[in-house]
């Protein structure tokens, strides 16, 4: 079964891309590779219980349990092992991937309040977009009385691009909604 996203791909962003940008071969036509989710969970390097409920959470969002990463050196100043755990990301691909953008685009980012669209400038060169979030409850699958703490996000969109204007283009086709 393919997914909206899937679908909308193939209907309408294939065509529209390779008459905007005139490719002569259908593998040229940028796509999305994988969506990357991020959470910085520094403050639960203490609290154990904190971290389990943000994995939780995070997995809720993605559909996918996220890998905690660990502190590679260790600061002072942040009162920081190398070793302790700060933050979780998950990495999602194929149909997971394209959910969680119908899912994103859809739903969470409409019930972010006074939203006027996404940052157009965030992309970095190579044609991969990055989108940071405040607050995870913008997501349906978070329960707002179930929620410790307001946590935000990085999500990273790669593309198959080779330029920010082909990635921009895409990502509008798929239903971004950037700024103007």
């Amino acid at each position: 079964m393919a997914t909206r996203i899937k679908e909308k791909y193939l209907a309408e962003a294939v065509p529209a891309l390779q008459q905007k940008f005139g490719y002569k071969n259908v593998m040229e036509i940028p796509r999305l590779e994988k969506v990357i989710i991020n959470m910085g969970l520094g403050d639960c390097k203490d609290n154990a219980k904190a971290l389990e409920s943000a994995v939780s959470e995070l997995t809720q969002i993605a559909g996918q349990k996220p890998l905690v990463t660990k502190a590679k050196k260790s600061v002072a100043n942040f009162k920081l092992r190398q070793g302790m755990n700060v933050g979780a990301k998950v990495t999602l691909r194929g149909a997971r991937m394209e959910e969680f953008m119908d899912k994103l685009v859809n739903i969470a980012l409409p019930r972010v309040r006074d939203f006027r669209g996404v940052s157009a400038k965030a992309f970095d060169g190579r044609g991969n977009y990055a989108l940071g979030i405040k607050e995870q409850l913008i997501f349906p699958e978070i329960d707002y009385d179930k929620v410790e703490k307001i946590r935000g996000m990085e999500m990273i969109f790669v593309t198959t691009a080779k330029t920010d204007e082909e990635a921009k283009e895409l990502l509008r086709l798929l239903g971004m909604p950037f700024a103007q």
